[in-house]
């Protein structure tokens, strides 16, 4: 091991915003191979060593299957991106969501830290729900997400625009909040317009309104200028790991309106990088949204904020740091 980076195997499914990080550090960190997956390799969750190398010096993936993908002799590193088990989701999942949240999955996540050699948290926040639903004693490493603020940067000069785009980028569903967004819109001055992607798993086709523009689903290469042709970020989530949109459109000196609630405190500073409303306080959503569309200055300052403190916390090279200094512990 001496003088190289230790071979990491990572197995991650297709599909989850999870998968944005490893490849980032599949991207930076030589010898670290990253091997995406079908979600329906789930059901089958004793072929997932199929996807391993023996070659590998620490397999590295999030703890849903890891323990199955985990290789006998080598250490296991497991990232949870997010956390999703414990009774305050109830009320944001399905009945089927809920039965697999309580039973197989809790126990996937179970076998997945008592197997692994290192467990790591992508945010405060979601270290402690670790701890406090699978055991207060996990030794949980903080490596808090980052993004490339070369390749996401603010657009270039000063644009104001009469017509103001807000962007809600993410999967639909209860959870991101995207049952809110008809309600908001029908808040919002005339010349606001909300612009919805279909995140990573397709789009929002049952959201009709003439003010909500459907974008169906965006190539991650195209986000960056995604953000820039916008003005602010809307994220009416209850439950986020660390959001990865939100340090984009930090990154592109956007500000943003989100939920006061989970990790979102620990990336937006309410009055100074955009507003923090209460869960489902659809009014308060509006009223922020509308609030910063009237003002491009209030808009400049809390976007310019928002780069500011990207710059100094949610770098993609400490992000890669954080992650090669553990494997180098680990192994």
């Amino acid at each position: 091991m001496t003088g190289r980076e230790p071979r990491v195997v990572s197995p991650v499914v297709r599909g989850s915003g999870a998968i944005i990080v490893h490849q980032a550090l599949a991207e930076a960190v030589p010898g670290y191979d990253l091997v995406p997956y079908h979600a329906r390799w789930e059901y089958f969750p004793v072929f997932l060593p199929l996807l391993t190398h023996r070659e590998a010096d620490l397999v590295h993936c999030t703890p849903e299957y890891a323990a199955f993908a985990a290789l006998a002799d080598k250490p296991l590193v497991v990232t949870f991106h997010n956390y999703v088990l414990d009774d305050f989701m109830r009320r944001y999942s399905t009945f089927v969501q809920r039965l697999h949240y309580r039973t197989d999955l809790l126990w996937a996540y179970r076998r997945s830290v008592t197997r692994a050699s290192a467990i790591v948290a992508v945010s405060e926040f979601t270290a402690g729900l670790v701890r406090q639903h699978l055991s207060p004693e996990l030794p949980v490493h903080v490596i808090r997400n980052g993004v490339d603020a070369a390749r996401f940067h603010p657009e270039q000069g000063d644009l104001p625009r009469k017509n103001i785009r807000v962007l809600f980028s993410g999967n639909p569903c209860l959870r991101k909040g995207a049952d809110l967004l008809a309600e908001i819109a029908d808040r919002l001055a005339p010349n606001i317009t909300i612009c919805v992607t279909g995140g990573l798993r397709g789009g929002l086709s049952s959201v009709r309104r003439d003010n909500i523009e459907l974008m169906g689903k965006i190539p991650y290469a195209e986000m960056p200028g995604l953000y820039r042709s916008v003005d602010m970020l809307l994220m009416p989530t209850v439950r986020e790991g660390l959001s990865l949109a939100v340090l984009e459109a930090m990154a592109s000196g956007l500000p943003v309106v989100a939920t006061n609630c989970s990790s979102l405190p620990e990336q937006i500073d309410h009055g100074q990088g955009g507003f923090l409303c209460e869960p489902g306080d659809v009014d308060d959503f509006a009223g922020r949204v509308n609030q910063l569309a009237a003002d491009a200055e209030l808009r400049r300052e809390t976007g310019a904020y928002n780069r500011a403190r990207l710059e100094q916390e949610f770098t993609l090279d400490q992000m890669l740091d954080g992650y090669r200094h553990l494997f180098r512990q680990v192994v």
